[in-house]
């Protein structure tokens, strides 16, 4: 849902009521997705962490600073913050849980 409604938002007008609703629905799931990582331990670095969880920190951050750029009328800090978040924590991360011996390489290439 979140991969879809970022490409949603990068094709939408923008500062549309479409385009706001959307925004906060995708800040929200990108919010859960990186809040629920933290339950996820299977790989250890850092004591019950990975190297993984730097990235939700970061998407987190990201999410909170991207609207308040937003608020502040601070556009170009908005997209660039929301655009990164994007291709780094959703398209980046989205493409390494695709690595052989991961879960999702097993479920969509059955090996």
């Amino acid at each position: 849902m979140a991969l879809a409604l970022g490409v949603l938002q990068l094709l939408l007008p923008k500062g549309s009521p479409t385009h706001r609703v959307c925004g906060y629905i995708w800040v929200s799931l990108m919010a859960l997705v990186a809040l629920s990582s933290f339950w996820i331990n299977d790989i250890r670095h850092l004591g019950p962490f990975s190297a993984i969880h730097l990235l939700s920190v970061y998407t987190l951050a990201g999410v909170v600073s991207g609207v308040l750029a937003a608020r502040r009328g601070d556009i170009i800090a908005h997209r660039k913050t929301m655009r990164e978040i994007f291709w780094i924590a959703l398209i980046g991360a989205g493409a390494f849980t695709l690595l052989p011996g991961r879960v999702m390489h097993q479920v969509i290439f059955g090996q």
